[in-house]
């Protein structure tokens, strides 16, 4: 099997390079694309403030990070956690650049950018033009968004994984056990996860007016 790590971090806003920090981290173990039960979770004292719209995204106060441990405290665990495997987030540049600043201020070395992989990217090269947050990938593959009331990491780093699986082709469906003494092959109630096979995408109409527009800006094309 192939072993992957899924990862997701919350932080005080947008920019390490002005002082923001990591607050939460949170990673789930792949093994050939599909979720192991293996995970990684941390809230994270980031020895500073949050400001009330980063609280507003992600829900966490100051409050709520007393007596966490420090960046510092957790990174061999984090890394032990992360190991050498490819590293799947969604605009993984933004967490690359928040964890490897953490890294680096704890004497620690940098992530290997050849271990990225960004769902981001493979999104829009999937539906170019179209919204591709992680709130419209779990709409449009039909994922229950219901818990997402703000960004917590573990709960994206969840809903990643399945967006993952629908990006990279999508469970095998429809192979199924015969139950012992019965005749033929009648369907049990659970599934076997094998080689992976798409499932046809139905875009909406307002994603049709959004590709169209975004084709309608290409200059040169092909076709």
């Amino acid at each position: 099997m192939t072993r992957s790590v899924l990862f997701d971090t919350e932080t005080t806003g947008f920019d390490p390079l002005t002082g923001d920090r990591v607050i939460e981290i949170a990673a789930l173990e792949l093994n050939d694309g599909l979720p192991t039960g293996a995970s990684f979770h941390r809230l994270i004292d980031p020895e500073r403030d949050i400001p009330p719209d980063s609280t507003r995204v992600h829900g966490i106060r100051a409050e709520d990070l007393a007596g966490k441990p420090k960046f510092a405290a957790i990174a061999d665990e984090m890394l032990e956690f992360l190991g050498t495997d490819p590293l799947i987030a969604h605009n993984a540049p933004f967490d690359f650049g928040f964890l490897d600043a953490e890294l680096l201020r704890a004497g620690r070395q940098p992530l290997d950018r050849a271990r990225m992989i960004d769902t981001l990217a493979l999104a829009r090269t999937r539906f170019p033009g179209m919204p591709n947050s992680l709130d419209a990938l779990c709409r449009r593959f039909e994922i229950d968004l219901s818990a997402r009331t703000t960004h917590n990491a573990l709960l994206d780093c969840k809903l990643l994984s399945e967006v993952y699986v629908e990006l990279t082709g999508g469970r095998q469906r429809g192979l199924v056990l015969a139950e012992e003494g019965q005749e033929g092959f009648s369907a049990v109630a659970y599934t076997l996860e094998g080689p992976r096979t798409g499932r046809p995408m139905v875009p909406t109409e307002a994603e049709l007016v959004a590709h169209a527009v975004f084709v309608a800006r290409i200059a040169d094309r092909l076709w």
